[in-house]
């Protein structure tokens, strides 16, 4: 195979061809690094957590593969992924991750004593949250976990230490994480009942959509309660009022909990975090 071919395969691996993870991993860091500089950011913190994100992402879905490559050929969404169609070798899978690793680390050397300690932990949530769906309904609540951990890595960068509202904004990234994720595994529900993986998918059952409501709910609840320890303005509120009618979107996409509606719904949470953003972003524009 040609190097441009064995490159591609790589992307295919980390999935730099589907940027959705990267945008929910981005949207909660950036919310974090705006509110932790009280605005635009320092643009080196800016670059290395973005950079950052992408590596990590991108280290976390080659794991994944890896460890999920028995599984994931069972599974019609899955089943055409690199290692499931045995179009790379698993040993292929551990060098990508390594070498996303060492550029993660490079990253992290950048930062602070206090980021680069809390980036030890963010590592090892991403490297083991695959595990969490053979050992625990609730993986999603482990994915929100690793999917936030640039909350308090972002306030530790900017102020060396990490603040009750840090806290709180990772509290509502996994309340969002948790629903989100649940319409992601609605889409492989009744391949992960036949295989035996597990997800709040299938812990939530019948009742699935409501609990999504509820953490949807909690999420805009819990950002709003940031908003006002922060004393964002009317701009931030609008932005969550937008939040707010994404998620009633996401819940109309899933009204039938067919699966590639449950995936679109999945998909369509980029807006939630994208109006977040923009939010936090304007109220501090507007105020400068």
């Amino acid at each position: 195979m040609s190097l441009i071919g064995r490159l591609r395969l790589y992307a295919e691996l980390t999935r730099l061809h589907r940027p959705i993870g990267i945008l929910l991993l981005l949207w909660p860091t950036w919310w974090a690094l705006w509110l932790a500089s009280g605005g635009l950011p320092d643009w080196r913190l800016l670059a290395v957590f973005t950079a950052g994100v992408v590596s990590m992402r991108s280290a976390g879905c080659a794991i994944n593969d890896y460890l999920d490559r028995d599984f994931d050929r069972h599974v019609a969404r899955t089943r055409q992924r690199p290692l499931a169609r045995g179009a790379l070798r698993p040993v292929e899978a551990l060098g990508v991750c390594v070498a996303l690793l060492v550029v993660s680390l490079a990253l992290v050397l950048t930062l602070n004593r206090r980021t680069q300690e809390l980036a030890v932990i963010g590592a090892l949530l991403a490297l083991t949250y695959p595990l969490g769906k053979r050992l625990t309904h609730l993986p999603q609540v482990y994915l929100g976990l690793a999917f936030g951990w640039g909350i308090p890595m972002a306030f530790a960068a900017v102020q060396d230490k990490v603040p009750p509202i840090a806290w709180l904004l990772l509290m509502a990234n996994v309340f969002w994480t948790v629903a989100y994720d649940t319409f992601y595994a609605m889409a492989d529900r009744a391949d992960d009942v036949r295989i035996g993986v597990k997800s709040t998918a299938i812990l939530f059952g019948d009742d699935d959509r409501l609990i999504i409501g509820v953490l949807q709910a909690s999420a805009l609840a819990t950002l709003a309660l940031v908003g006002w320890q922060a004393r964002l303005g009317v701009w931030f509120f609008a932005g969550l009022g937008l939040a707010a009618l994404t998620a009633a979107h996401h819940q109309y996409l899933a009204r039938h909990r067919e699966p590639a509606a449950c995936f679109r719904a999945f998909l369509a949470n980029n807006w939630f975090g994208a109006a977040v953003f923009a939010g936090i972003a304007v109220h501090y524009g507007v105020s400068m």
